[in-house]
């Protein structure tokens, strides 16, 4: 059973930027692929980034079309802590954060993910 612990979300004005970390209870962590959902009020749950593992133990990143190029998903295998770096963010980007973790490959489909944090809340005020 993994648990995630994922913290971070506050309010910032836009253009700011924020680091959100998800903090994971397995220590196979490694071998799992690790995403953050978002979810706005009224909206469905929608994907962000993903920071996944190829068969070769290789690690590679995919991000929704909304944030690319201004967040960044990153790993520290030894703190089992998974990072969204958001830059240049915009009052849309205003939703629960959620990461989620999934043995084996990638997905861009919330149902796919076995494990899911509490969530935190990030508010961009414009």
């Amino acid at each position: 059973q993994v648990q995630l612990v994922d913290t971070g979300g506050r309010l910032v004005q836009a253009g700011a930027s924020l680091r959100l970390s998800c903090t994971a209870s397995e220590r196979t962590f490694g071998r799992h692929a690790m995403a953050w959902f978002r979810q706005a009020p009224g909206k469905e749950r929608e994907f962000a980034a993903v920071l996944g593992v190829s068969a070769t133990n290789a690690y590679y990143t995919s991000y929704a079309d909304s944030v690319k190029g201004r967040f960044t998903v990153t790993r520290d295998n030894a703190k089992n802590t998974v990072y969204l770096q958001m830059n240049s963010l915009k009052p849309e980007d205003t939703a629960v954060y959620y990461c989620a973790a999934k043995y084996g490959s990638s997905s861009s489909n919330p149902g796919d993910y076995a494990y899911w944090g509490q969530g935190t809340q990030v508010t961009v005020s414009s």
